[in-house]
């Protein structure tokens, strides 16, 4: 008689697959084009990102003279630092308004030799020069975009000799928090972004590290209905496609209770009690 013999998989889902249909149902994909409008009004702070962009270099670990690719890169709030601490900088972004306006800052500081590519995640890397362990560190802050998430995590380690690093909202997006949602009844329903990269990477036999990168916000708003307007629509942001038409209609009502209890009015503003935790995961993993 045969022996049935069980294999673990390790994994409860595919995790990979899983992603493509929530961003199917999320249904709100960003575009080139989208970024290359809000570039021109999108100034850039160096000094209001301070904390992250510190938080963020002293958890990737970049040790002096390496190369390091920025894909995603913006405005360059990574890029331009990094190239100023005298490390070679490849800075890519899918939106050509955005690298217009990095490169005018790094003119305007005085910061050169930064090779800069118009790409997207699914466009050929090695096209551009981008091939196997091209530089040192890969990183990609606050940029990831993309239907199909392994890919873009295999095509990052790849361009890595030694390490690979990136972020994602520990919530549904970088606006939205668990009080927000759990106020309008949502608790666990936007997902968890950064659980599907760690995951990912686990099951492809990495050994991911997570830390977090903790941000607070304090919006300000010219009325209360102006507050349950701005508060709804970011809970909408979060659970469009995930939630029904009813249960999204009754986001303002079931916001109003929780927002009479802990909005504020001083002089002509008003605002929550507490600032709003907002946390990005930190999550890093050795290619070599």
């Amino acid at each position: 008689m045969s022996e049935d013999i069980f294999t673990p998989l390790l994994t409860t889902t595919d995790w990979n697959a899983e992603w493509k249909r929530l961003q199917t149902a999320r249904k709100h994909a960003d575009s080139s084009e989208v970024w290359d409008k809000k570039a021109k009004t999108f100034p850039v702070k160096h000094g209001s990102q301070a904390g992250y962009v510190s938080h963020f270099l002293d958890l990737a670990d970049v040790q002096p003279g390496e190369a390091v690719l920025d894909m995603g890169c913006g405005t360059g709030s990574l890029a331009t630092p990094l190239a100023k601490a005298g490390h070679r900088v490849i800075a890519c972004d899918f939106s050509r308004g955005m690298l217009d306006v990095m490169e005018a800052d790094q003119r305007s500081l005085g910061v050169g030799g930064v090779e800069v590519h118009q790409i997207s995640w699914t466009d050929d890397w090695e096209a551009v020069g981008l091939g196997t362990n091209c530089v040192d560190v890969a990183i990609a802050s606050r940029s990831i975009a993309t239907y199909d998430l392994q890919e873009a995590l295999l095509k990052l380690g790849n361009v890595a000799r030694r390490r690979a690093c990136i972020t994602l909202p520990r919530s549904a997006t970088p606006k939205i928090d668990d009080s927000l949602l759990s106020a309008a009844g949502f608790d666990n329903r936007a997902g968890r972004d950064f659980l599907y990269a760690f995951n990912i990477l686990a099951a492809l036999g990495k050994s991911p590290e997570v830390s977090y990168i903790p941000n607070t916000r304090l919006e300000l708003f010219d009325s209360f209905d102006d507050a349950l307007a701005g508060f709804s629509s970011m809970v909408k942001d979060a659970v469009e496609g995930l939630a029904s038409e009813r249960e999204i209609e009754a986001i303002p009502t079931r916001l109003r209770p929780w927002l009479e209890d802990n909005l504020v009015q001083d002089d002509d503003s008003w605002h929550l009690k507490h600032e709003r935790q907002v946390t990005w995961a930190f999550i890093a993993w050795s290619t070599e």
